[in-house]
């Protein structure tokens, strides 16, 4: 983490502890055994100086909070947490990326930015039919990720929410035309659901915004970032669960870059849907043409 930063997040948690201790600055500065004066200084937006350790460590043991907290280092604000926290964590046994602990995690970071690498299509754009092809005929799966999909669209409908998906165009054309996984999903099914995500995307705009990059020049797994919460990587039966302030900063980072490299923004997706929507209704009346 950069300095400034550094300085940046302490300023803001100094705040927030502030705040929540009830006291005013005199009377906080005096339980941490600091001037007044200089409690001022580190709340200052102009402050460009880190604060002493054993300042820190006074004001941590006066908020029942960890060091690595007040310093950004750590999302855990529980005392002894840099010991306790690990920064990568390994969620073993997810069977599928609609896991169910992605909701525990979605919830915990209601209020921020959550931006996605999807394996396939967006989750919460999905039909049922879809959802139920992609997972086979486990009708149990099939349930909790229809839940979970569900979830996920009622979650982006509320006004106080954004999220932004991203993924490779190559991989929408190809279920427009049945290729890859999808070559033995019915022609109907995959118009029902062209037509089911042009109707969300434009719906949801600007509250959810799906970003298309060219798969050709760039590569993403599947991946979420929680705000600043956590992130996480999805490698098919698990989870890289990173907690770290700096690991999230650095998938963050991974994501604007593929957002960047779009080429089809989010209020181009709607046309470019429906684009496909034309050639597969074309394609369909020259099969049945033939027929």
């Amino acid at each position: 983490m950069e300095r400034e930063e550094t300085v940046e997040q302490f300023r803001l948690r100094l705040l927030e502890v502030l705040e929540q201790s009830g006291l005013n600055r005199a009377a906080f500065a005096q339980r941490i055994g600091l001037d007044r004066s200089t409690l001022t200084q580190l709340l200052s937006p102009e402050n460009q100086r880190l604060p002493r350790a054993e300042t820190v460590v006074a004001i941590a043991r006066q908020a029942q909070v960890s060091c690595d907290w007040l310093l950004g280092v750590s999302q855990d604000a529980r005392p002894g947490a840099e010991l306790v926290q690990a920064a990568m964590e390994i969620e073993a046994g997810a069977g599928s990326p609609l896991d169910a602990r992605l909701q525990r995690w979605h919830a915990e970071a209601a209020g921020y930015k959550i931006r996605y690498v999807p394996t396939t299509l967006p989750d919460l754009l999905k039909t049922e039919a879809v959802i139920r092809y992609e997972v086979g005929e486990d009708g149990l799966v099939h349930d909790r990720q229809r839940e979970h999909a569900e979830a996920r669209l009622a979650y982006s409908r509320r006004p106080e929410t954004e999220m932004e998906a991203c993924c490779a165009l190559q991989t929408v054309e190809a279920f427009a035309r049945g290729e890859m996984i999808w070559r033995d999903l019915p022609v109907a099914d995959r118009r029902e659901q062209l037509v089911q995500m042009i109707e969300l995307v434009d719906e949801l705009y600007p509250t959810f915004r799906w970003f298309l990059y060219d798969g050709r020049r760039r590569f993403a797994a599947p991946m979420n970032v929680f705000g600043p919460k956590r992130a996480t990587l999805y490698i098919g039966d698990m989870f890289f669960v990173f907690n770290a302030t700096e690991q999230i900063r650095v998938l963050t980072r991974h994501f604007d870059d593929l957002i960047r490299a779009a080429v089809v923004q989010p209020t181009e997706v709607k046309g470019f849907l429906g684009d496909l929507l034309q050639d597969l209704d074309k394609g369909r009346k020259g099969r049945q043409a033939k027929a």
